[in-house]
């Protein structure tokens, strides 16, 4: 009888190693698009004086917002003493540490001039919310970056290091102090993010004092849906349960509140600056918005139905709520809202520039945007980057731990 042998090739070709192969031809691909930005400058993307920010600066506030689950769960486990969502708090570290260098990778090439990015350390502009924000930015990553370390500490690479076992194990100690630090720098960030579009009073669709209080609630839905997917996604990919379902019940009712919570304040916002008042620049640039973009149908279509209303009803109807399938559906929608936010907010204000922008006559509709193909394979290596770095932790790193979360 004959007996079939397989090829060395045919047997390494497994889902996980083309999924990987496949992260990794996209995060090649982002990085040849990024030497592009480097070698010609930002002439190869769409942005312009008048619209200065875009696709990237979507990127780097969306990774930034949807990595708000670090300091939402390290505060409830460290400082509140809800031992319950221990589980969660580690992998909540981990999507926060590839979120912000995500965001610090959109930047860089944003910037136009990386080899200056050092500048807002020692030139002080204290009266800038961008100086704030650089500062917020560089101290926070460096906390994720001690609360990431006991987590690499423990990998296989360190097994003949026990000087790095004995450092993180140190570090390990310090992290009530680091969830507190971690706290207040990502809450001021979270704000101040919000605060560069509402101080600015010369462009009335932007100057709100709303947007920092909704950049931190969405942040903190935003953030704790995306751990939360992530959580169970790889419990279906493992075929494993990494956390109770009570606990994953728990922090979906959570999400599903603040979700709520976040719509109340925003459908206020929108009811007091474009139904019950009519300011000239607001509705001058809501009418050029609803003329020449889909902002309207993105607003209330994505926002504030399919990204708001739907996922509130699934995550606080308890049937639903206890249904993985429409449980990701909700969390997916809830990730994909705050993007749309994101892009709404920076470009709704450039796109329709006031009337004494530079560059803009009287007779000016919109400015236009489309992000080139360098923009887009930019955008693509990076998401492969927080993708590939994920799946890799979750495959070679200690960011579930069993014995805890059964």
């Amino acid at each position: 009888m004959a007996t079939t042998v397989k090829s060395p090739s045919a047997l390494t070709l497994t889902p996980f190693t083309l999924w990987v192969g496949g992260l990794a031809i996209a995060l090649l691909v982002g990085l040849f698009a990024m030497l592009q930005v480097l070698l010609n400058g930002l002439q190869v993307t769409g942005l312009s004086d008048i619209v200065p920010w875009g696709l990237w600066i979507t990127l780097d506030l969306s990774s930034i917002a949807l990595g708000a689950g670090a300091f939402t769960f390290s505060a409830a486990v460290y400082l509140f003493r809800i031992h319950r969502l221990e589980p969660l708090a580690r992998p909540a570290v981990f999507v926060g540490f590839l979120g912000y260098t995500s965001a610090m990778l959109a930047l860089a090439m944003d910037i136009g001039r990386p080899d200056r990015f050092y500048h807002p350390l020692i030139y002080w502009n204290v009266h800038s919310v961008l100086w704030e924000i650089t500062w917020c930015v560089v101290l926070y990553s460096m906390v994720l970056f001690l609360e990431v370390f006991p987590v690499l500490a423990e990998s296989r690479f360190f097994d003949r290091l026990l000087w790095v076992r004995r450092l993180a194990h140190r570090i390990h100690g310090l992290t009530p102090v680091l969830a507190v630090v971690g706290m207040g720098l990502s809450l001021l960030h979270q704000s101040s993010l919000g605060a560069t579009y509402g101080v600015l009073s010369g462009r009335a669709i932007w100057f709100k004092p709303s947007l920092p209080i909704m950049f931190i609630i969405s942040a903190v839905a935003g953030g704790m849906s995306l751990t939360l997917l992530a959580t169970i996604i790889s419990s279906k990919l493992l075929h494993r349960q990494l956390i109770k379902p009570d606990v994953k019940r728990e922090v979906a009712r959570v999400i599903g509140y603040t979700t709520l919570a976040y719509l109340y304040i925003k459908l206020w916002d929108w009811a007091a600056t474009s139904y019950y008042s009519s300011a000239p620049g607001t509705a001058s640039a809501i009418q050029r918005l609803q003329a020449t973009t889909p902002y309207t149908t993105t607003f209330w279509g994505i926002e504030i139905i399919l990204a708001g209303i739907v996922p509130a009803v699934i995550l606080l109807y308890q049937p639903l709520r206890r249904n993985d399938r429409a449980l990701m559906v909700a969390l997916g929608l809830i990730c994909l809202g705050v993007v749309v936010n994101r892009w709404n907010v920076t470009l709704s204000g450039l796109v329709a520039p006031p009337a004494w922008s530079p560059g803009v006559l009287g007779n000016v509709v919109a400015a236009t945007y489309f992000p080139t193909i360098t923009e887009i394979l930019v955008a693509v290596g990076i998401f492969a980057y927080a993708l590939l770095g994920f799946t890799l932790g979750v495959r070679y790193l200690q960011l579930y731990n069993p014995r805890k979360s059964h």
